[in-house]
């Protein structure tokens, strides 16, 4: 039995597929080596994971945010060999999950937008090029986390119109003291400040949050894919609920930047599905 995973930050979808094809989705929260030790990982999952997938597991494909390298790599190999000893276990980084989802083995240039963001040069095999995404405090543009965190400084600045500062405050009651603590004192600053983006979203017909919006994703073509190389050679593609749900003002800033088409899927399980199906 194969056993495929894809975690962000905030959760991870696991596809678990039969010897005769059959398949199980099963969701458990992200995974992050740079946040979460190996012990942390595996208690999860020996809870909320393998009563779900039983021991005779022989196969696993995890693709992940933060696995930058081996080292990383391993902390989730060591977790997971620990509840499925007799399975080859192997980890890439989510946005090679990303580029083998989108394109299988076409080649194209394949970003994550959701809670981070990520771009990567695919070439139908492998990573060849890309830009370091740095996270949410030096890169990470056009993600959940820097829109919130941009969201919430517009919020506390009074830069946020003021009918739409006071349906914030309706909706989260947030005080400055908290924000600031949430941010820098408590573990998982990225996944506090994605969580404001449906603000942006629920608020789509509004002059201020469609030009935000924009603007972000505007940065993120600027700093990340137009230092691809001969970058409007390639067809490109989205991954994550940030691209899905401001699809429309995604696909417009592509076209500024001279893309044709543009690809858009929320979750990649189902295109690493089809990967390792075929």
């Amino acid at each position: 039995m194969k056993l495929i995973a894809d975690s962000g930050s905030t959760k991870t979808a696991w596809k678990l597929i039969g010897n005769s094809g059959e398949i199980k989705n099963i969701k458990t929260s992200g995974i992050n080596p740079f946040f979460r030790s190996e012990d942390d990982i595996f208690q999860e999952l020996q809870t909320l994971l393998l009563p779900e997938t039983g021991t005779e597991i022989t196969e696993i494909y995890f693709y992940g945010t933060g696995i930058i390298n081996a080292e990383k790599g391993d902390i989730i190999k060591r977790a997971l060999n620990r509840l499925y000893a007799k399975a080859s276990i192997e980890t890439y980084s989510d946005v090679l999950g990303a580029a083998r989802s989108l394109f299988g083995n076409q080649a194209g240039i394949a970003c994550i937008l959701g809670t981070g963001s990520n771009v990567c040069l695919y070439n139908g095999q492998e990573i060849t090029g890309g830009v370091s995404p740095l996270g949410f405090i030096l890169g990470d543009e056009g993600s959940g986390a820097v829109m919130g965190r941009k969201l919430l400084g517009d919020y506390f600045k009074e830069v946020m119109p003021l009918h739409l500062r006071e349906d914030f405050t309706q909706r989260y009651k947030l005080t400055r003291e908290e924000a600031l603590n949430r941010v820098y004192r408590s573990e998982k600053p990225n996944q506090f400040l994605a969580q404001f983006t449906p603000f942006l979203s629920e608020h789509a017909n509004s002059a201020y949050c469609q030009e935000f919006v924009q603007r972000n994703f505007m940065e993120f073509f600027e700093r990340n894919v137009s230092h691809i190389p001969h970058y409007t050679n390639y067809p490109i593609g989205f991954i994550g609920s940030v691209a899905y749900y401001f699809s429309q003002i995604l696909n417009n800033t592509a076209s500024y930047f001279g893309f044709d088409e543009t690809t858009i899927i929320k979750d990649p399980i189902d295109g690493l599905e089809k990967y390792y199906n075929n």
